[in-house]
């Protein structure tokens, strides 16, 4: 029956407006509790390392149990979100393969489609990292056109982080979200990273994640957090609220927004590519790889994970900032420092009038020997470059002997031209050198009591010895003048 008392009509009328808005509002509340909100690098496309237990992690409305079932076991695993909606849950991931799907509950589902299994690493560093396929403006990457002909490939899958800067460490990022690799994707990503990852997808046959986390001109100090810098006190750290302007190259602002938001994400291990920018402070250069690297072991809490990384290239440095090759001999010392880690030399594949080589095939195939033989086990692969071991001088000439070259010496045929002799004034003179038996014999009829020799020890110089594999001898110097 329909009122026609007008009275009644307005006491209904509201009483049915109040209703709405009750069911709108409550509505909304079933609506925000059926929201999980996962970081950037959690989603569609990507891939998690097998046979480990990988993070899942992300916000769902306050103390509220979230499900998740992955379609590789149909496992339900369940965890309650803190005070703060916070949640995070380690998943068992099997051999290798997909797609697969991961379904997470909180009321309505969010379904993760076409997940791969398989080997993810992060590469990171500064622009020789950074470098696409496609090159920087007119300074070309090596047949590129040939590798974006080529890179269709759905076991590939590439995650790009944006560049970002803070003083607070952040919980998420922008980044172009994760892709299979194509033409199109393969352009814009990191060309050491991408072919790295294009090489052990085609030795191991598995899918492999990649994910880059670079920015060019950048120093060491600006990718380490604020606990490994305690060991440097003269290394400032500006907090929070202060209003000073923020740059690229503050301690801590690129850890705080390019690392952090994808700490815990399961990784097998890490490509490094930077120290351009520390010339300037190149003698705790050693010092300060080994803290960053002990810290993101540390708190990634994956175990510890191989930390494979490059020597700067030689290039003719006109900037005041500092010689090369003080750098490169501290990049050689962390060898030695960090555990499970490997240095790739490029001494041969510089350029004077570059800063970014153009061959980047070459560098991203070194790591991959590391990476193949000490990380995966594959039995009689090179990997290490010669090492200079010592010398002993012999009248006039200094012979020099060389570890990691158990089938000998080569210059491929070339003369050696980047060695250096010295006597006691301290004065080095172009040397003669020849490969022997056991090593390098280095004279020079200027100096005929030598007491030191230096290898390749220059901002920009051709390095031309390598061990029989092809692999480079790393620059080095028998004095500390």
């Amino acid at each position: 029956m329909i009122a026609t008392n007008p009275a009644m009509y307005g006491k209904c009328h509201w009483k049915n407006v109040i209703i709405l808005l009750v069911f709108i509002v409550l509505s909304g509340v079933t609506r925000a509790r059926g929201e999980i909100h996962l970081p950037a690098v959690i989603a569609d496309h990507m891939v998690l390392q097998q046979q480990s237990e990988v993070a899942l992690w992300g916000k769902a409305s306050p103390t509220t149990k979230v499900s998740i079932t992955p379609s590789w076991d149909h496992k339900l695993y369940t965890v309650q979100s803190g005070a703060d909606g916070s949640w995070r849950v380690s998943l068992k991931t099997p051999v290798a393969g997909g797609p697969y799907t991961i379904t997470l509950t909180d009321g309505p589902k969010l379904v993760l489609h076409d997940i791969l299994i398989g080997e993810v690493w992060l590469c990171s560093g500064q622009s020789n990292m950074e470098m696409p396929v496609k090159g920087f403006n007119n300074q070309p990457v090596l047949g590129s056109g040939k590798l974006l002909l080529d890179a269709d490939n759905t076991q590939i899958r590439l995650f790009r982080l944006e560049r970002a800067m803070s003083r607070k460490p952040e919980g998420d990022c922008k980044a172009t979200p994760w892709e299979e690799a194509s033409a199109m994707s393969v352009k814009e990503f990191s060309a050491v990273g991408y072919l790295y990852a294009k090489l052990l997808q085609e030795k191991l046959k598995v899918p492999v994640g990649i994910i880059e986390s670079t920015w060019g001109g950048t120093m060491i100090e600006a990718w380490m957090d604020k606990s490994c810098l305690g060991n440097f006190p003269a290394i400032k750290v500006l907090e929070p609220a202060d209003t000073t302007k923020m740059g690229k190259n503050e301690p801590t602002v690129l850890f705080n927004a390019m690392i952090n938001p994808i700490i815990g994400y399961g990784i097998k291990g890490v490509i490094w590519y930077q120290g351009e920018q520390n010339r300037g402070n190149a003698g705790i250069y050693d010092k300060l790889m080994q803290s960053m690297v002990n810290e993101w072991r540390s708190v990634w809490k994956c175990g510890e994970w191989p930390f494979y990384y490059v020597q700067i290239a030689p290039y003719g440095y006109h900037d005041p900032l500092g010689p090369a090759a003080p750098l490169r001999e501290a990049q050689g010392r962390a060898l030695h420092l960090l555990s499970n880690s490997g240095m790739v030399v490029s001494m041969d594949v510089g350029e004077e009038r570059s800063i970014h080589p153009a061959d980047k095939q070459t560098i991203s195939a070194r790591l991959a020997y590391w990476a193949l033989a000490c990380t995966y086990g594959r039995k009689g692969l090179p990997y290490a470059s010669p090492e200079y071991n010592g010398m002993k001088v012999a009248g006039h000439m200094v012979n020099i002997s060389f570890g990691n070259a158990p089938n000998g010496l080569t210059s491929f045929g070339k003369e050696l031209g980047a060695f250096e002799i010295a006597g006691e004034d301290k004065r080095f003179f172009p040397a003669k050198a020849k490969i022997t038996g056991k090593g390098i014999a280095v004279e020079s009829d200027s100096v005929l009591a030598p007491v030191a020799v230096r290898y390749a020890y220059k901002d920009w110089v051709v390095g031309d010895l390598y061990n029989t594999e092809g692999l480079p001898v790393g620059p080095f110097r028998t004095d500390s003048w």
